[in-house]
């Protein structure tokens, strides 16, 4: 997608955790009418709708995109299109809400995601989320998530080295930042002893991740308002998407090097060569560690380390707070939560705040570009963003 065509104007974001007493269509709503208030807009001024929310079975609005209008009567009749790409749902609702307008269709997009996955339990979760897997391979099929990137661990230990110290220490380092984060699911100093060791407050899931290395099941929304270039000149606070690049992969593991990470390497690399910038130019980014090892690899692809020593971005102080680029301030999906129809939205309402200044606790100082990586599946799809400051 061309550069400085969209931006964002405005941000809604929910507390992420279990909320029992708010249903899907709670969840939405409240992102959406923040968002509108956040941009100083009008309801009756959007002109479409894109929800992201993966449901598969976890509830039972299967019907969700129309949920949005709920937050004013002047969206009625807007279209409003559900967007689903497993657990990155979020980032292709925000990617059809830029097409829109980039093709001249739409000038303001409301985009929302969204997902209540804790009135289910976590093997009814688990079985939802196994289905974005290849079902076509009985081999596949059987493996949960976990047990997929348990798999990505193992064979690690085998090419390279063993990378728990490294997934330790991200788990630790996504568990702190996510304290200064009041909307994170959990507010929990974790240390890298805590969660490098296996203990009953932190047992084996899937051998041999343990359960600091997974993201948590989470209920939440989040959603922005889009507009193009020349409407964003109305509004007082702007972030640019410089840059956006989709890259999909194969979906079976068996024809492809899962380590490699190739999907998310290229997506990355096609948003910072379409921004004209290296990794050195950025000042955060919001990535997804749907599990440590997850962020490990995407160390890698974005060339902040070579391939096998992804924790040298960790041991440089590289990707913590006050390094030369933090990554996942907010928690990350390891403890700010992964509603995953709400995390590519999330990532970007985040780093929308960072860039503006709004970010609270968490915020850095003067950052002007970002990058945002979410990812669906076993880097099957990859969407990667680079987000600008705009100011007056």
């Amino acid at each position: 997608m061309s550069p400085h065509t969209v931006s964002i104007v405005g941000s809604g974001h929910t507390k992420f955790g279990r909320l029992d007493a708010l249903n899907l269509e709670d969840l939405i709503v409240a992102a959406t009418r923040e968002a509108l208030a956040d941009a100083q807009i009008d309801a009756a001024e959007i002109d479409a709708v894109y929800l992201g929310h993966f449901n598969s079975g976890m509830v039972p609005d299967g019907f969700a995109s129309s949920l949005v209008h709920q937050a004013s009567p002047d969206l009625r009749f807007k279209p409003a299109t559900r967007c689903e790409n497993a657990c990155a749902s979020g980032a292709a609702a925000l990617f059809a809400g830029m097409a829109a307008i980039q093709a001249g269709q739409a000038e303001v997009v409301l985009v929302v995601g969204a997902e209540k996955m804790t009135s289910n339990s976590t093997a009814d979760v688990t079985r939802a989320l196994a289905g974005a897997g290849y079902q076509n391979s009985a081999e596949e099929r059987a493996l949960s998530f976990p047990q997929v990137f348990a798999v990505a661990a193992q064979a690690y230990t085998e090419r390279y080295q063993d990378p728990l110290p490294a997934m330790a220490a991200i788990a630790s380092k996504n568990h702190h930042n996510a304290l200064a984060n009041p909307l994170a699911h959990m507010h929990r100093e974790m240390s890298f002893d805590a969660c490098n060791t296996v203990s009953d407050k932190n047992p084996l899931i899937a051998p041999p991740l343990r359960l600091s290395d997974c993201s948590l099941i989470t209920d939440g929304a989040a959603a922005v308002v889009l507009v193009s270039a020349a409407r964003a000149k109305q509004f007082k606070k702007e972030v640019a998407i410089r840059a956006a690049a989709h890259v999909s992969d194969l979906l079976p593991m068996s024809s492809r090097d899962f380590l490699a990470f190739e999907g998310p390497q290229k997506a990355m690399a096609q948003a910072l060569q379409q921004a004209g910038i290296t990794t050195a130019d950025l000042d955060f980014a919001e990535v997804h560690d749907c599990f440590t090892i997850a962020e490990l690899l995407i160390y890698e692809a974005l060339g902040l380390a070579p391939k096998g020593q992804g924790h040298r971005a960790l041991d440089d102080g590289i990707v913590v707070r006050g390094g030369a680029l933090p990554v996942n301030l907010s928690g990350g999906l390891k403890a700010k939560g992964h509603p995953v129809g709400a995390t590519g939205v999330s990532m970007h309402a985040i780093s929308f705040r960072q860039l503006t200044g709004q970010a609270g606790d968490m915020q850095i100082e003067a950052p002007n570009l970002g990058l945002v990586f979410n990812m669906g599946g076993t880097g099957v799809a990859n969407y990667a963003s680079v987000l600008e400051a705009k100011r007056a």
